[in-house]
């Protein structure tokens, strides 16, 4: 079978057959993921801080001058210097087994953990919540412009692995959402969560396919996009469906673009309303494309109304626990369909049931595995120990490592992209997704404030 164009240009899976589980990125970021969680369980419950030391950052600095954050990498130079060693280890002997140059993989890789130092350094300035740099956000711009002002090699994209790095992050994502976080979410968030999700994702979706004629794997992109986690979600479906490299990317712009002016947005509409904090939070968690936009929003105007954890809370409990849970459910949907209807329209053969199987993101289960693994270590804790034993010792340093995965494929987003590429997508996708916007906002105002306002509005005393 020939190779195509998907998003990681390789044969499909199932040419691959079980030869996938060494020679697929999705295998590779679940051993990582799954690793580093077991590592991390094992570091913490011997009372060890290896694993603490190994994810450090100097994203948490609150610096205001040069001098500190010289002064953080003078004392912490060692730990970087592992943390490095230890990254490129993993990816390096990785992505050789898989068939990648180590001798165009290692330089590369070395360029960008000094650029994500970068990123995670401007993140950490004290001010730089209120200019809106959060790190993945200012590595995609970073890595944008780099790209087509002054390119890189073709070569050093082998180290630009997108795919990977955010996988191998969705599953470090499920290790910090156990499942009685999502309990804890209650009836309200979950049902809200999910009405935004669907009517959002199939507004997209037809008006892609319907009104603009539009590839429908390229709507399920950036309908789910739009739906749930941008980046990570369109990620997924991308590789769900069978989707062209070009259609991923397209899809991370237009989620990008929108997060970008909903940071501004809705803190100014809130405050123009007065609204309660909780209330903006959960408008927030319904109407963000991506999880460090909205938590920048949402944090924003916690601060200017005075109760910045009730505004946290309220976008926590709608997107990072009831959207994002939606990447597993939009993947297998979708993959089901690309299976069962649009490969059997297009090649006249009625694919077999396992099909479904080797199209489906396998680092989504990955995900679930992480998250379950997590919820059955933390259900022994009381609330309390949780809070103070459990989140810093454990919790924080898989965070912690979460992000430098999210950096290291957002800048190879960044990085990897052309804007003359995307250009050939015209306007069709961005009108699409903006109609989506729009419904997406309107929804989420009415069922925030008017819907479940007395519940948002509860939060934070």
């Amino acid at each position: 079978m020939e190779k195509t164009e998907k998003t990681g240009g390789s044969v499909p899976s199932r040419a691959m057959g079980w030869t996938e589980l060494w020679l697929k990125e999705d295998w590779w970021a679940i051993y990582l993921g799954i690793g580093i969680v077991v590592v991390a369980l094992i570091s913490f419950l011997n009372g060890s801080t290896l694993v603490k030391s190994l994810a450090v950052n100097p994203g948490g600095l609150k610096w205001t001058a040069l001098d500190q954050v010289l002064d953080h990498f003078a004392k912490n130079l060692h730990l970087y210097v592992l943390q490095f060693i230890s990254w490129m280890v993993i990816f390096g002997v990785s992505t050789r087994i898989m068939g990648i140059k180590t001798s165009e993989f290692l330089p590369s890789f070395f360029i960008l953990y000094l650029l994500s130092i970068i990123m995670f350094s401007i993140g950490g300035w004290k001010d730089a919540p209120n200019y809106n740099l959060e790190p993945p956000l200012v590595a995609l711009i970073v890595g944008l412009l780099i790209a087509n002002f002054v390119p890189f090699p073709k070569w050093m994209d082998s180290g630009f692995r997108v795919e990977y790095y955010i996988k191998t992050g969705i599953v470090l994502l499920g290790a910090t959402f156990p499942i009685t976080l999502v309990v804890s979410a209650g009836p309200v968030a979950l049902f809200q969560a999910t009405v935004i999700s669907l009517t959002t994702c199939l507004t997209i979706y037809f008006t892609a396919t319907k009104v603009f004629g539009l590839d429908k794997r390229l709507a399920a992109v950036i309908g789910t996009g739009g739906a749930v986690c941008g980046v990570s979600g369109s990620m997924a479906i991308a590789s769900a469906v069978g989707a062209k490299k070009e259609h991923l990317y397209t899809s991370v712009t237009l989620v990008v673009v929108w997060a970008l002016i909903m940071i501004f947005f809705l803190p100014f509409v809130s405050k123009a309303l007065n609204l309660h904090p909780g209330v903006a939070g959960a408008w927030v968690g319904t109407s963000e494309f991506a999880d460090a936009a909205g938590f920048a929003a949402a944090s924003a105007y916690g601060r200017i109304s005075g109760n910045e954890d009730a505004a946290i809370q309220g976008f926590t409990l709608m997107k990072v626990i009831g959207r994002d849970m939606w990447i597993g459910i939009w993947s297998f949907v979708f993959a089901l369909i690309a299976c069962m209807k649009w490969e059997k329209e297009e090649r006249g053969v009625k694919p077999s049931a396992m099909e479904i199987w080797w199209r489906f993101p396998k680092f989504v289960i990955g995900f679930f595995v992480a998250s379950l693994l997590m919820s059955l270590i933390t259900a022994g804790y009381s609330a309390g120990d949780l809070n103070q034993i459990v989140k810093p010792g454990l919790i924080a340093p898989i965070s912690s490592l979460r992000s430098w995965a999210f950096i290291f494929c957002f800048l190879s987003i960044g990085l990897t992209t052309r804007f003359k590429e995307l250009k050939a997508a015209g306007w069709k996708p961005f009108l699409s997704f903006t109609t989506g916007v729009f419904v997406n906002v309107i929804l989420g105002f009415i069922l925030s404030v008017y819907v479940f306002g007395d519940y948002w509005s509860s939060l934070g005393k």
